[in-house]
């Protein structure tokens, strides 16, 4: 897999509260859960997720969940009148790292 297919298979970090507390979060057995999640294409499939974080973060990856997340409906009253629209569809991959693998995008960031 090239660096062009890389770059246009993982758009984003997706980085939220939510995501953090994924991160750090531990299992009952004490181990850290180690998640973490990116905007991809829609059209790229688990498999192609999982080669492009591990080509380009050098991680290995246990496993790849994804989500269609859909657009909000948005509703704008204006002097013409209403105005409707919709924010984008994109979708979500959260993806699980080995024991012992970070991927450092965002420590250190003030």
């Amino acid at each position: 897999m090239d660096n062009t297919r890389v770059n246009q298979i993982l758009r984003r970090p997706v980085i939220t509260e939510k995501m953090t507390i994924l991160k750090d979060k531990k299992k009952r057995n004490g181990e850290i859960l180690n998640q973490y999640a990116f905007e991809v294409s829609k059209d790229a499939n688990k498999m192609e997720i999982k080669q492009a974080i591990e080509k380009k973060f050098n991680v290995k990856v246990d496993s790849v969940r994804t989500i269609n997340v859909m657009g909000k409906a948005k509703i704008r009253w204006t002097k013409a009148g209403r105005t409707e629209g919709k924010s984008r569809d994109w979708k979500k991959a959260v993806v699980t790292l080995a024991k012992d693998n970070k991927i450092e995008f965002v420590e250190g960031a003030a």
